[in-house]
């Protein structure tokens, strides 16, 4: 009892940020029940090992393949049913919620999703976004065991990014292949404009309005001799490619200046630009959560903001 299992989440052969955010909120968590914080990875490589030393054991399930939802819950739940964690971490991303939603239902375990933060008191609550992260809801999970599905930048992956040699106990795969099989991984395709190399981004959302309005995106981009990057909603919309979509189902970015203009800041944007160097918002509603992580925000109109800035650079 007290321990808290992380899920390693990895994609592509490499275990993804929001890992190292949960190992770094698990510490505090386990040190509060008086547990110790183990990840659990599964279908993972030796390599991803060395870099969970945030975690005082590292329990491994070998699975040959990519991710495979039907394979990976069966294991996990193996694991959890075996040691009885007080706590099960598991990102909030495409895999977690698979593996979060089979355990929770499969165990009959009480869970919270979209979380930010996960707290022992007289009891463990969670933190959830919801809303697009315009409204937080503390859930009480009582004692545990529970549990919890965390959004990326719940903590700090550069604290969790510890290597070292942590203990390894191996545990064999369930028997049976399952019905599931996976296909492919679809990535975006090679554009103009690779995103993730630029120095500074104009980025837009809904707030742009039309599709004929990016162009003035794009003028002010031009005149600030940076790319133009967008939210999902345009993606989808088809406004923009696919190869120009921050977030979650998009792509990362650290610019060293990233300009949100009519961005609302749902969680699974953030976790997509959270890293930048400076981040300036302009939303008209001020109680949008991209201010929450911006460092200059300002509430106003993206269309009189980007006039006087033309204004200024020219």
């Amino acid at each position: 009892m007290g321990d808290v299992h992380v899920v390693a989440d990895h994609l592509a052969g490499s275990l993804t940020d929001v890992t190292f955010e949960m190992l770094d909120q698990a510490r505090k968590l386990a040190g509060d029940l008086g547990g110790s914080v183990v990840a659990v990875l599964i279908g993972g490589t030796e390599a991803m090992v060395s870099e969970l030393g945030a975690a005082s054991r590292v329990i491994t399930v070998s699975a040959e393949g990519d991710f495979n939802p039907e394979i990976y819950s069966r294991a996990l739940r193996t694991v959890v049913e075996a040691r009885s964690p007080q706590v099960v971490m598991v990102g909030n991303t495409s895999a977690g919620m698979d593996l979060a939603g089979a355990l929770s239902a499969g165990l009959k375990l009480p869970m919270a999703a979209y979380c930010s933060r996960v707290e022992k008191g007289g009891t463990i609550t969670a933190t959830s976004q919801l809303y697009g992260g315009k409204m937080d809801v503390v859930t009480d999970l009582g004692n545990g065991p529970c549990v919890v599905a965390m959004l990326a930048g719940s903590g700090s992956a550069e604290a969790g990014r510890v290597s070292g040699s942590p203990s390894v106990e191996s545990v064999d795969l369930p028997a049976g292949a399952g019905k599931v099989r996976f296909k492919r991984l679809i990535q975006p395709e090679a554009a103009d404009v690779d995103i993730t190399t630029q120095e500074v981004l104009v980025a837009i959302g809904r707030g742009i309005g039309s599709k004929d309005d990016v162009e003035v995106a794009v003028e002010l981009a031009d005149a600030l001799g940076a790319a133009v990057a967008a939210s999902r909603p345009l993606v989808d919309a088809g406004w923009l490619p696919k190869s120009r979509q921050v977030g979650k189902s998009g792509v990362k970015v650290k610019p060293k200046v990233y300009l949100a203009l009519g961005i609302s800041g749902a969680p699974e944007h953030i976790e997509g630009m959270k890293s930048s160097a400076t981040i300036i918002a302009v939303n008209t509603d001020e109680n949008a959560p991209i201010f929450d992580v911006a460092h200059y925000g300002m509430v106003a109109d993206l269309f009189d903001v980007c006039e006087e800035l033309m204004e200024l650079v020219e």
